[in-house]
């Protein structure tokens, strides 16, 4: 009897649960590929989940318990990878759509890796540093059965950041009884943290849209750009884009946002955001919501908040000439029929923000090799193996005249697909 729980897709419906619409991203290019009903199974349900609630005891004596997930989609290609993220939303179709992403995402970028991802919800910003940290020791000692520097290696994703691996790695290592740094990536440098990987996701990013904008026949100085989200990812990419020369002229956090035709002051947008600060009554521009950032009449649009942004319902909407998704999953598959319908380039999110996990890859073989790269080899090689992914895309959707989605998901699933049938089924 088939396992239940993953979704019958069918025909293209729109969706607000992203674990539906990852499988119907899967099924979409599962006859392409020729996928037997028993191989289109195994790929379409994470071969490992963990559900924990554990108890923190919090800054006033009381007890709280929190729920948390570690889902590890396939590992056919190599140990599991993804990050953590702490979110109130942080629920188990979000992890698995997540770590299913991330599956794609490494073999696209051909690293020896398979997908995964973890999540605790909770809202981060509403804890002290001293709660912040009596979590991530109690989710990382709950969930440490399925980690190691061979089996599963968190990073960190919205609502975590380098501290937080800190501790992930430091109580992994108090298990063990000896310093394990390759259990984590994204850690910071003191503790064998990579050069380059704060920013890395952010500078791929820039690196699709510089490659996006050749193809608009536009430098991308001359380009307008509207960013979603001010985040790790979204400020890194907004900054670089702003150092470049780009005119960013659309900037949004979660509690709104600025247009301004002459190009919003990156850096004091960002400055704002951290301390917490509305950019809406800063003077930085004229106020917009998020969902008005989306539909602004800019060369190159940057989703890199959450999920479900881009719908059926606003597609038609988006006056964007291309897409970068900075964000995992911020385009539904309705909202992308529409979007390829009407002409307008999209680069995927398995291909778009690759940046990050191909600098963690960095980090987690420097670990393993205690031998580390400066950051000007660390963005060098991480900017050469994105364009070789982009490229191999490019190649794909012209040889079958596919979108770039279509093409990314035909090379990562293939990829995926073979290691699975070249491995077999044990016993």
């Amino acid at each position: 009897m088939a396992v239940s729980g993953a979704p019958r897709c069918g025909s293209i419906r729109e969706s607000t649960n992203p674990y539906e619409n990852a499988v119907q991203q899967l099924e979409i290019v599962a006859d392409r590929l020729g996928l037997d009903e028993g191989l289109l199974q195994v790929l379409s349900y994470p071969q490992r989940e963990l559900t924990v609630n554990f108890p923190v005891k919090m800054d006033d004596g009381t007890t709280r318990v929190f729920k948390g997930y570690r889902v590890q989609h396939n590992c056919a290609r190599g140990p599991a990878k993804g990050g953590i993220r702490y979110s109130p939303t942080a629920g188990l179709d979000e992890v698995r759509a997540l770590a299913m992403w991330m599956t794609w995402k490494c073999a696209l970028v051909s690293i020896p890796f398979g997908g995964a991802k973890g999540g605790v919800m909770c809202d981060s910003r509403a804890l002290s540093l001293g709660e912040l940290e009596r979590l991530t020791r109690r989710y990382t000692t709950a969930i440490s059965v399925v980690l190691g520097p061979n089996r599963d290696i968190p990073a960190p994703d919205a609502g975590t950041n380098p501290q937080v691996m800190g501790w992930i790695m430091d109580t992994y290592s108090m298990h063990q009884g000896f310093t394990v740094p390759a259990v984590v990536t994204g850690k910071p440098i003191s503790i064998g943290g990579s050069e380059g990987r704060v920013e890395a996701t952010g500078r791929g990013i820039v690196i699709a849209a510089e490659r996006v904008a050749h193809d608009l026949g536009v430098r991308l100085q001359d380009a307008t750009i509207a960013v979603q989200g001010l985040g790790n990812v979204g400020a890194a990419a907004a900054s670089l884009f702003a150092q470049m020369g780009a005119r960013v002229v659309g900037l949004c956090d979660v509690q709104g946002g600025v247009y301004n035709e002459a190009g919003v002051d990156v850096q004091a947008a960002i400055d704002r955001t951290r301390r917490g600060e509305s950019l809406q009554d800063a003077g930085l521009g004229d106020s917009i919501s998020s969902a008005e950032l989306l539909e602004l009449p800019v060369d190159i649009l940057v989703p890199a908040a959450t999920e479900n942004q881009i719908t059926q319902a606003n597609a038609g909407r988006v006056r964007a000439r291309a897409i970068v998704e900075g964000a995992n999953g911020p385009t539904t598959p309705v909202a992308d029929r529409i979007l390829c319908e009407r002409g307008v380039l999209l680069v995927p999110d398995i291909l778009a923000n690759a940046g990050g996990v191909i600098v963690s890859y960095f980090e987690w073989v420097q670990d393993l090799q205690s031998f580390f790269w400066s950051e000007v080899e660390v963005n060098d090689r991480m900017k050469r193996m994105l364009l070789q992914a982009y490229d191999a895309v490019a190649a794909m959707a012209k040889a079958e005249k596919v979108n770039l989605r279509t093409a990314a998901y035909l090379i990562g699933v293939q990829r995926v697909a073979e290691a699975t049938k070249v491995r077999g089924i044990y016993p």
